[in-house]
């Protein structure tokens, strides 16, 4: 046994071994990044060849014309295409930065002070996680209308700032990357709580806000409205997309580039981020 685990940590060391782990690493990069090409490339291809079979990879023939189709479609809309813009960019900026600091601060609490019911209101929060959205559907559309939010944007916005989810990762990683010892070394210097919170906290903890930001940023921007919008100049934007897309197959072309439309925000919110991620993971950690 000892001499297998020998060979293996040679082999995982020498060339051949970094050589085929390269290798594994390029294969499954090429069948991860498959997908996101197709839509690029089905968003180009004219009427003709989105129903070849077997489907090309790229297009043959490219064209814009699919996106002028899509600018037409929506000029012809009596909601013009920058409410459905505005509205969507509003809820996910304003729901994400909300999400991200009522996550920190509530898990920064409960992670680091002693206060009656802590454990209890953290076990309430992992219990949460368990439920599906459409599980919570109801209640929230209840508590919405109580409000008076019912046709309004935050309708959407609220429930996302207190989602559970972020507020068990922050508390998680706080935990873990924080020692006791660093936030009363700031305390016996005179730092004040929210000083230290800002910084000294949230530059640590930047890989979890980050990714929170991700998480976020890709949910917001997919919403729809649901069943708390129903005025038309408050739909978002994959509403309008929706609506293109269900116009059968002489719109096939168009929803391919509303495909490609869709995806591309999260997509640069997630590489812009990831590299971040990245390089805050590897120089933060710190240990009592």
């Amino acid at each position: 046994m000892a001499d297998k685990k020998q060979f293996s940590q040679k082999f995982s060391h020498s060339k051949g071994g970094n050589f085929l782990n390269f290798f594994i690493l390029v294969v499954v990069a090429v069948f991860m990044v498959i997908p996101f090409v197709f839509t690029v490339g089905n968003a180009f291809k004219p009427l003709d060849e989105q129903f070849l079979y077997p489907p090309s990879i790229l297009p043959k023939v490219p064209t814009f014309q699919n996106f002028l189709s899509v600018s037409s479609l929506m000029r012809e809309s009596w909601v013009p295409f920058s409410r459905y813009m505005f509205n969507s960019v509003f809820i996910t900026v304003v729901g994400t930065f909300f999400h991200v600091i009522v996550s920190s601060l509530g898990a920064y609490a409960v992670a680091k002070f002693e206060f009656p019911g802590r454990k209890l209101f953290f076990e309430l929060v992992v219990v949460s996680l368990l439920f599906n959205s459409a599980v919570t559907a109801i209640p929230n559309y209840l508590i919405m209308s109580k409000l008076g939010m019912i046709d309004t944007l935050w309708a959407i916005i609220l429930p996302a700032i207190g989602s559970s989810l972020g507020f068990f990762l922050m508390k998680q990683f706080i935990e873990q990357m924080i020692p006791d010892a660093m936030i009363e070394a700031a305390q016996i210097d005179g730092a004040a709580g929210w000083t230290i919170f800002m910084k000294i906290v949230m530059p640590i903890v930047k890989p979890a806000w980050l990714t929170l930001i991700i998480f976020s940023f890709q949910n917001l921007w997919n919403t729809a409205g649901g069943s708390f919008i129903f005025n038309e100049n408050l739909k978002t934007l994959p509403h309008a997309m929706s609506n293109i897309v269900a116009g059968g197959v002489a719109r096939t072309g168009s929803a391919a580039a509303v495909a490609l439309i869709m995806v591309i925000p999260p997509v640069v919110v997630f590489v812009l981020s990831q590299s971040n991620v990245i390089e805050t993971m590897g120089s933060s950690g710190l240990k009592e």
